[in-house]
């Protein structure tokens, strides 16, 4: 029963992840489209264009602080299901080793 239990948990650390790393990559894919567009804007030197760079880089900027906080928070996911899975590891070895 624990095992299954342990899967259950397993999988869903896993869904978590997988979800966590499909929203960094659709971020990472739209900081290649906004750099691609900075990148056209500031070799055209056109005025408006460079003016608008601004708002892309801003908004480049806050895409980065998002992936870096969803990796934050992966890392505290990560860490909490290795405490829980030692946890029940060395509950498992400190009943063994009582006297009984």
């Amino acid at each position: 029963m624990e095992v299954n239990g342990g899967r259950e948990i397993d999988g869903k650390v896993m869904q978590t992840f997988q979800k966590s790393f499909v929203q960094v990559q659709n971020i990472l894919d739209q900081n290649r489209l906004l750099i691609n567009e900075i990148n056209q804007n500031h070799e055209s030197k056109i005025p408006d264009n460079l003016s608008r760079n601004v708002g892309l880089i801003r908004e480049l900027n806050n895409n980065i602080r998002r992936v870096v906080d969803l990796y934050a928070h992966l890392s505290g996911n990560f860490n909490k299901s290795m405490d829980v899975s030692s946890e029940g590891d060395s509950t498992a070895t400190h009943k063994r080793g009582r006297p009984v």
